[in-house]
C-alpha cells in the first residue's frame, strides 16, 4: 500500500504555515506506525499553563503525571527568568527598593517550587511502596511544637 500526502500551494499561504513538518506529516507518521505495528509517540505536553491544567484532568498514567510536573517545573524556570528581568528593570528604572526586593523574593520562591517539583515528580512514575503492617509502623512520639522565628529583613 502506498499513501501519498500533499498540500496545495494555496493552503500554505492561506493558513500562514508551510507544509513541511505540519499536521499532515504527523498524521502520516501515525498512520505509518499503525500500519506496521510500531509504537506511536505520545502527544507532546502543552506549554501554556491553562492547557497544562487541562492535561492534568485527563492524565491517568503515572508517566503522564510525572511529565506534567516536570513541564510545570520547566515553565516555572521560564517564569523565574521573566521575574528576574523585571527585577533588573526595576533596579535600572530606580523604582522603590521594595519593588526589586519583592521580585527577588518571588523569584526565590519560584526557584524553590521548581526544585521541589523536580524532586517529587519521579515519585509519580515509581511503584508505590507497600504499606507497613500496623504492628511494624513506628510509634509516633509527641514532640514539642517547633519555635518559628520570623525571617530577618533583607538588607543591601
Amino acid at each position: 500500500m502506498t499513501v501519498s500526502f500533499s498540500v496545495r500551494r494555496q493552503a500554505a499561504a492561506k493558513y500562514d504555515h508551510g507544509s513541511c513538518g505540519g499536521p499532515v506529516t504527523v498524521f502520516a507518521q501515525a498512520l505509518h506506525a499503525r500500519l506496521y505495528g510500531l509504537p506511536t509517540d505520545d502527544d507532546p505536553l502543552p506549554t501554556a499553563l491553562d492547557a497544562l491544567l487541562q492535561a492534568t484532568h485527563i492524565a491517568t498514567a503515572p508517566e503522564q503525571q510525572t511529565a506534567i510536573l516536570q513541564q510545570l517545573a520547566e515553565q516555572l524556570r521560564n517564569a523565574i527568568e521573566i521575574i528576574q528581568r523585571y527585577q533588573y528593570q526595576a533596579q535600572w528604572d530606580r523604582l522603590p527598593d521594595t519593588v526589586a526586593e519583592q521580585l527577588r523574593d518571588a523569584r526565590d520562591q519560584a526557584q524553590q517550587v521548581a526544585k521541589t517539583l523536580d524532586a517529587v515528580a519521579p515519585a509519580f512514575s515509581s511503584q508505590p511502596a507497600a504499606p507497613l503492617p500496623p504492628a511494624a509502623q513506628p510509634a509516633r512520639t509527641a514532640r514539642p511544637p517547633a519555635l518559628t522565628t520570623p525571617p530577618a529583613g533583607r538588607r543591601r
